[in-house]
């Protein structure tokens, strides 16, 4: 590792070969800090944004493989995270799995029993609760060796439940508790917080239905800036909370005040 590499932070950002975890590796590279690409199965588009900032700065990126639902693949993307550039400055569990897991079905006739999906329940839980409190566990020694940090995405669903979607409303409830206990467990030397978008980015599997655009306008119309954040409003709280060095265990809401009317 050469001195040109140290004098550059280093960012772990789960889940970001793609749209909001994308945009918050591109922010913080042009801030100067060595990006750390996590990806499962969206490995072309983790290599076109790893060249996309070897373009900027040679040497400053690369793409790791890992399962989040995976023990022994968190434990690897850690530590290929801190071996590359010999440390780490600030953690962004981003990554998150989604999609409704309704606990009961209605018709005219009956209402079925509650349905208990093992591996929805596994699915949702190991990636957007068991992996970040793993992987914040794993690189808590070398956070703090830096004075580090660790930002997690929450959801706005994490207060108010999402209706079909109870694991998802679940995981999310408790990675926002996660973010203040750790925050207590890991300070003084390692801040911990975390961001909690509204309305940024629909959904891919949203089909362009009447249904779908209807919900969409209900949405927006419950939101007092009256339309939709885009993913740059993130990337600014996260560049906030990754730069302030007396904020820790707190947990922005991005969501034009949305989160007024849940």
């Amino acid at each position: 590792m050469s001195d040109s590499d140290r004098k550059h932070k280093v960012a772990l950002i789960t889940g970001s070969a793609r749209r909001i975890g994308a945009s918050i590796a591109l922010a913080l590279h042009q801030q100067g800090y060595n990006i750390v690409i996590h990806y499962n199965q969206s490995k072309r588009e983790a290599e076109k944004v790893v060249d996309e900032l070897l373009k900027s700065r040679a040497h400053s990126a690369i793409a790791v493989h890992g399962n989040l639902q995976a023990l022994n693949d968190l434990t690897t993307l850690a530590d290929s995270t801190v071996a590359q550039w010999g440390q780490i400055d600030l953690l962004v569990n981003n990554a998150s799995c989604f999609y409704p897991t309704p606990i009961s079905s209605a018709s005219d006739i009956e209402k079925t029993e509650p349905k208990f999906k093992v591996d929805d329940w596994n699915g949702i839980l190991d990636t957007n609760l068991r992996a970040p409190y793993v992987l914040s566990l794993l690189l808590a020694n070398a956070l703090r060796e830096t004075n580090g940090s660790i930002i997690n995405l929450v959801d706005i669903y994490a207060d108010r439940p999402l209706k079909n979607h109870s694991i998802y409303n679940i995981s999310k409830a408790g990675i926002a508790m996660m973010t203040q206990t750790l925050a207590k467990e890991l300070a003084p030397d390692i801040r911990v917080n975390g961001v909690s978008p509204g309305a940024i980015l629909w959904p891919e599997s949203e089909a362009e239905t009447t249904e779908q655009n209807t919900t969409r306008e209900r949405i927006i119309s419950q939101t007092p800036l009256a339309r939709c954040g885009s993913p740059h409003d993130i990337c600014e709280a996260v560049s906030y909370l990754a730069n302030s060095q007396f904020v820790t265990g707190q947990i922005i809401k991005v969501d034009g005040g949305r989160s007024l009317h849940l």
